[in-house]
């Protein structure tokens, strides 16, 4: 781990306990809520040629402390996506498990548009699958666990339902990026 990934896991772990800090005076208060969500996830691998992005699908829930602050988790998951190595086609999929502190900006006078931004860690998994054309095949899998993070717009359509677009990357050896649309009810 170099020293720019330590900094940011002293950064995420500080977060986290400042969130933390801010519920204790205010749970109870808060208000839970869990949705679905889909997109696309972007793999950077220099090794791989043309590298098809593969459709994600995903669950998440959390818990408001208040408007602004509040923390969530997610599991992203992808179907099968085509990519071409040396010459010899193959398959990938991706998984992401993510916990995050999480902070809403609402706009003013923008009707309940808000911007969000998420840091924590996640864990990202990336199995693929290669046929040799000849009857045999090899499988591979590999998992990482680094700083993740996202931004994002959504929109209160009321005060129990919304949508949020958003943007979120992982250091991890994978590298991936995810691009989402989601849709939570709150309780």
């Amino acid at each position: 781990m170099n020293k720019f990934q330590k900094m940011l896991l002293v950064l995420v772990g500080s977060s986290v306990l400042s969130v933390s800090a801010h519920a204790a005076t205010t749970f109870g208060n808060g208000q839970m809520y869990a949705g679905l969500k889909v997109g696309q996830f972007y793999l950077d691998d220099d090794g791989l040629d043309d590298l098809d992005d593969a459709t994600a699908y995903g669950v998440y829930g959390g818990y408001k402390f208040d408007p602004n602050f509040g923390i969530e988790v997610e599991y992203v998951g992808s179907s099968d996506a085509d990519f071409e190595f040396d010459g010899i086609d193959g398959e990938y999929d991706v998984k992401t498990y993510g916990a995050y502190g999480t902070y809403r900006y609402f706009f003013p006078n923008a009707a309940g548009i808000y911007a969000k931004g998420k840091l924590g860690i996640a864990k990202t998994e990336v199995d693929i699958s290669i046929d040799d054309g000849f009857g045999g095949s090899y499988d591979d899998s590999s998992d990482d666990t680094g700083v993740a993070g996202g931004i994002g717009l959504g929109y209160s359509i009321n005060p129990d339902f919304a949508v949020e677009l958003e943007y979120a990357l992982t250091d991890s050896d994978a590298d991936a990026e995810l691009l989402t649309l989601g849709a939570h009810l709150n309780f």
